[in-house]
């Protein structure tokens, strides 16, 4: 990738070249503005395996000319189902064909990487600098510029901090710390070959809810890959242990669950596993000319599959505000873009953190609220969205246009 010409101020530098990064820069460029990307590693890539892209996200993606892209990478499964991890009953299920028909856009399941790459591969056509081995260790002093791990310094009219869930932005205007939900995560990628004789489905999104432990699955990569994520509460981590998480805690949290789990246990990737961490919701994102993005803004529990969407969300967002606050000689009323961008994210973000934590407590009951919580979940009308249209509409570039909430399930 590029190096950075010290000498050409753009309009904005992007810290973190994630999905979040890609996005902002590509949305910006998009709106004709002068984007530079600086990522710390040595190449732009993204780890991790499966993902999913609800139609507030897919909609952009069309908006960027990607949609059919993204088709082709990823699947488009026909349901969204939620089965019992101990006696595999199934509890509920969206139809996602019908979900499409009522927002207009799919939903997608894509791989980490293939949606990384393609917005890439936006960027690069879209004319955005794109700079490697650039880690970023701090602001300048008036706001207007990072400060990078060599020294050297690099100026823009703003700054966009998409630096994740450790930002040196976040750290320097907040200060809190990530919160431990004492959950942790295995994944597992591999040949739709290797599962196809362990009662799987192809064409669906699938959810184990046990105690304590759920368990995801849906195919990748247009049928040909296979996702499976398992995730279950600590003992070590509640009782204050350093070495949670290992693979031994794995296997016990699932000793219980029912046997389509039991199958894809043995298939995870024992060698990695990511302590699940989020952030408690704040409600500043913008410091000057620095505004926070992403996970660096609002890291997010994994339970409504929203961290990548609201991070491309903020970025469409931030473009929208910059290309309506520019005059007609070009320049960007900032000051102006930033506080429209400033008014709306932070309560819907904040609306999608403390549910992903909800939802996380109701998906891992025990004992006779699981019972109530099962009932109801089986009373469900597939054709309710009521808890899922404030999330999956048009994103909202006015306080006054974010939808209503839905109401709770009373257990």
């Amino acid at each position: 990738m590029s190096q950075s010409d010290p000498d050409a101020i753009p309009d904005a530098i992007i810290v973190g070249g994630g999905i979040g990064g890609l996005g902002a820069a590509l949305a910006l460029a998009r709106k004709g503005l002068r984007a530079r990307v600086l990522e710390q590693a040595s190449t732009f890539g993204e780890v991790g395996a499966g993902l999913q892209i609800a139609p507030n996200c897919t909609r952009i993606l069309a908006e960027y000319g990607l949609l059919d892209e993204a088709r082709e990478l990823g699947v488009a499964p026909a349901d969204m189902i939620m089965f019992d991890a101990l006696d595999a009953s199934e509890l509920t299920r969206l139809d996602l064909r019908d979900l499409e028909r009522r927002y207009g856009f799919p939903y997608l399941v894509m791989h980490r990487s293939d949606l990384h790459a393609l917005l890439l591969r936006g960027c690069e056509r879209a004319g955005v600098e794109l700079v490697t081995d650039s880690r970023v260790d701090g602001l300048a002093g008036d706001g207007t510029g990072v400060i990078r791990a060599d020294g050297g310094v690099e100026r823009a009219d703003v700054v966009i901090a998409a630096d994740g869930l450790h930002s040196v932005a976040r750290a320097s205007f907040v200060g809190d710390a990530p919160v431990s939900s004492s959950y942790v995560a295995y994944r597992g990628a591999m040949p739709i070959e290797d599962v196809r004789g362990n009662d799987v489905h192809e064409d669906a999104v699938v959810v184990y809810v046990g105690p304590r432990c759920h368990f995801v699955q849906y195919a990748l990569r247009g049928g040909s890959m296979f996702n499976q994520v398992a995730v279950f509460e600590s003992p070590r981590a509640k009782a204050g242990q350093a070495d949670w998480g290992l693979p031994d805690e794995l296997d016990q949290a699932f000793e219980g669950a029912c046997e389509q789990v039991q199958r894809g246990i043995p298939l995870m990737w024992r060698d990695r596993f990511w302590r699940m961490f989020d952030r408690d919701p704040i409600d500043r994102w913008v410091f000057g000319r620095v505004a926070l993005l992403g996970d660096a803004a609002h890291p997010p529990l994994q339970y409504l599959a929203q961290g990548a969407v609201m991070a491309i969300e903020d970025g469409w967002v931030l473009a929208e505000h910059a290309a309506r606050n520019r005059s007609a000689s070009g320049a960007v009323d900032w000051d102006a873009a930033l506080a429209a961008y400033q008014a709306v994210r932070p309560e819907h973000c904040r609306r999608v953190q403390t549910t992903a934590r909800d939802w996380g407590d109701l998906w891992h009951l025990d004992g006779p609220r699981r019972d109530r919580r099962n009932a109801l979940l089986r009373d469900r009308d597939v054709r309710d969205y009521s808890f899922v249209d404030w999330l999956y509409g048009p994103t909202a570039l006015e306080p006054g246009q974010e939808p209503e909430m839905f109401k709770p399930i009373p257990l």
